[in-house]
């Protein structure tokens, strides 16, 4: 049975994922839809291209992922079909794939034009339903991607550094993404932290120049409101209040400064 899962800003309140929904269930009954979320701020390609990077490996080879957040819906940019990695994504050609790309290897990427494999009848501001929602359903039914249109070698992507820079010896790192807990998820790669020479990494963090603390491994390590670092699920940098919002403490997020010393 092949998955299409769904990564949007339409959230649940109107119609507009609802009506994704019944393309797809239309055009390939048998398909299991998986939603990812729904609860991507709305227009931030950036928040949901991270999370399409979290989710990617864990779902199987042959996923269909039809990710929606388009701030430039109707206009001349592009729609992608691409494959990285065994799985598939449909998406605006606007930098939702951009951490995709940088941690998978392309395999294919093609330009959605065939509107054959479109709705008849196609509404400037809602490709996801008329556009991406059967080209996704068609995918997953076993459409080859060729048959989608002209193949591509050029996407889109943030200008957000993959990984912290080197300062002073350390690392200068940004803040990625804020999950619902407020927890701030870092560019410091796990890779970056070196090994650790007994329970923890031999750095000690610091947010907007305020020293937190070495990198622990867990909240249980430090009191109630108190701030923590650690790696979390996603191989990143975190940075936490125990049982608190640490984006409340230490944001705005456009101010915030992470360094490894």
């Amino acid at each position: 049975m092949a998955i299409i899962t769904l990564l949007t800003d339409y959230g649940t309140r109107d119609y507009y994922l609802a009506a994704v929904k019944g393309v797809i269930c239309s055009l390939a009954p048998e398909a299991r839809i998986v939603d990812i979320t729904h609860e991507i701020e709305p227009f931030n390609v950036a928040q949901a291209a991270f999370v399409l990077r979290q989710v990617w490996p864990w779902f199987p080879s042959g996923t269909v992922h039809a990710v929606i957040v388009d701030p430039g819906v109707g206009s001349e940019r592009r729609i992608l079909l691409a494959q990285f990695a065994g799985r598939f994504a449909i998406a605006p050609d606007n930098g939702l794939l951009t951490y995709v790309h940088r941690d998978f290897p392309v395999q294919a990427m093609h330009i959605v034009e065939d509107r054959r494999l479109f709705l008849p009848n196609i509404a400037a501001t809602f490709h996801g339903r008329d556009i991406i929602a059967p080209a996704a359903a068609h995918l997953a039914s076993g459409v080859k991607p060729r048959s989608f249109g002209r193949m591509t070698d050029r996407l889109e992507t943030l200008a957000i550094p993959h990984k912290a820079e080197p300062k002073d010896g350390g690392w200068l790192g940004r803040v990625l993404y804020v999950d619902r807990f407020g927890t701030l998820i870092t560019n410091i790669r796990e890779d970056q932290l070196g090994p650790a020479p007994s329970q923890h990494y031999a750095w000690v963090v610091v947010v907007n120049g305020e020293s937190i603390g070495p990198i622990r491994n867990a909240f249980h390590e430090v009191a109630i409101g108190s701030p923590i670092a650690y790696v979390g699920g996603a191989g990143h940098l975190e940075v936490a209040l125990n049982q608190g919002r640490a984006i409340d403490r230490f944001g705005p997020l456009d101010a915030l400064s992470i360094e490894l010393r």
